[in-house]
């Protein structure tokens, strides 16, 4: 029998919306000083960005790739190394799992998660949503919240709105997000409307509770809602309009990364991410490859995050600038040289492709480790030469190589 526990709580120009706001709703920004986008440069061309967003826990330069610490830890990795290493200015952790194994309770008590883990810089943590709406024989849908049965033990629980403020304030995350249904795919249009409906109202419960009850927390602590619609392009400018009147510090793009071709999901975000306010950060939700990267930068997005170059990197799977290498491949067996001759990372600089393939094929620890290094280095690279480039006038040209290496490895 199960317990329950139930919380209440192309080109792409910049476009800038009006947006009207109430004078009250302007003041929420006025008492949130740690939190601000500072937004440095825009390419003409493309709409990619660069700026700086100021947190409590640091400056994070963008366009950024945040690595993946579902439970508080990035597998594989120590946060010195992700710290000195990948230098990862924000890392995401997931609320759902930290909900159920240790419990926000538990990690409030111990201070949040930045001494829990010893994690110094900036920590964004997702509603959880994502993770309920996997379990789709699980769980249930109400206009209250969700209820679902948790997958390490059937024991029932319910998030709603309110409650995923309450779990990520405890946790002591910098950003937080809203409880969104995450609309599967493919989706009928009446199933994508009413899925983005119910988290557009699920989102306006989550800032009255987080402005009203909690608001004395709110200036250590950012809430994102999420765009939502499917694959409907009216959709998702409906969304998007309707979350503006919140007038949130950032806004996350979501529901993609969920089967669709990419080029719907480029598509999507074609039509959302220039009506979002141009003071605003811009975060897509779970992506992706890292050819993909500049794709979303130059549609106009600042933060991005992916388990892809963890996890591919523990099955072996490592991006290089000589494209993906899978090191089991016996070719490597006596390949003296570096993994990336291009990469300065500590596995790079340090240990041969033939080395790498031995602790993987005797399943060491060691190469999730030195793997997990090099990969997420790969993708915060990446992120520097773009942000790089948009600084200095020259990312088209920058998109343009990364097309050309990504149709030569195809």
């Amino acid at each position: 029998m199960g317990v329950q526990m139930t919380l209440d709580g192309s080109v792409h120009q910049e476009v800038q919306r009006n947006v009207r706001v109430s004078k009250a709703s302007e003041s929420y920004h006025e008492s949130l000083e740690p939190f601000h986008f500072e937004l440095e440069a825009v390419c003409p061309d493309t709409g990619a960005r660069a700026g700086k967003l100021h947190t409590p826990h640091g400056i994070v330069p963008t366009p950024i790739f945040m690595p993946v610490g579902t439970q508080a830890t990035v597998k594989g990795m120590m946060p010195r190394d992700l710290e000195e290493e990948v230098d990862a200015p924000i890392i995401l952790s997931n609320t759902y799992h930290l909900f159920l194994r240790p419990g926000h309770k538990t990690v409030e008590a111990l201070g949040g998660l930045h001494p829990f883990m010893n994690w110094p810089r900036a920590i964004l943590t997702d509603s959880g949503g994502f993770q309920v709406f996997s379990l789709s024989e699980l769980r249930k849908v109400r206009e209250d919240g969700v209820e679902f049965r948790s997958h390490l033990n059937g024991d029932r629980h319910v998030f709603t709105p309110e409650g995923t403020v309450d779990v990520q304030l405890a946790l002591g995350s910098d950003i937080m997000m809203v409880l969104d249904e995450c609309t599967e795919y493919p989706a009928s249009y009446e199933r994508a409307r009413s899925s983005m409906e119910l988290t557009t109202r699920w989102a306006r419960r989550a800032f009255d509770h987080y402005r009203g009850p909690r608001a004395d927390l709110e200036s250590a602590h950012a809430l994102f809602p999420i765009v939502q619609g499917g694959m409907h392009g009216d959709l998702r400018v409906a969304s998007a309009e309707s979350l503006m009147e919140l007038n949130a510090y950032g806004y996350a793009i979501g529901g993609l990364s969920v089967g669709e071709p990419r080029p719907e999901s480029l598509a999507m975000v074609e039509v959302v991410a220039p009506m979002l306010p141009s003071n605003k950060p811009r975060y897509v939700m779970g992506v992706g490859l890292p050819e993909e990267l500049p794709e979303y930068v130059a549609r106009g997005v600042d933060m991005m995050d992916c388990v892809m170059p963890s996890r591919n990197a523990r099955n072996g799977c490592l991006f290089t600038s000589e494209g993906r290498i899978v090191i089991k491949n016996a070719k490597h067996k006596e390949d003296g040289g570096p993994l990336d001759p291009k990469c300065s990372c500590y596995t790079c600089r340090n240990f041969s492709r033939a080395y790498l393939r031995h602790l993987f094929l005797a399943q060491e620890i060691l190469f999730s480790t030195l793997g997990t290094i090099h990969n997420l280095r790969y993708y915060l690279d990446i992120m520097r030469r773009m942000r790089g480039s948009i600084l200095d006038g020259t990312f088209p040209q920058f998109l343009a190589g990364m097309r050309l290496g990504a149709n030569r490895e195809a």
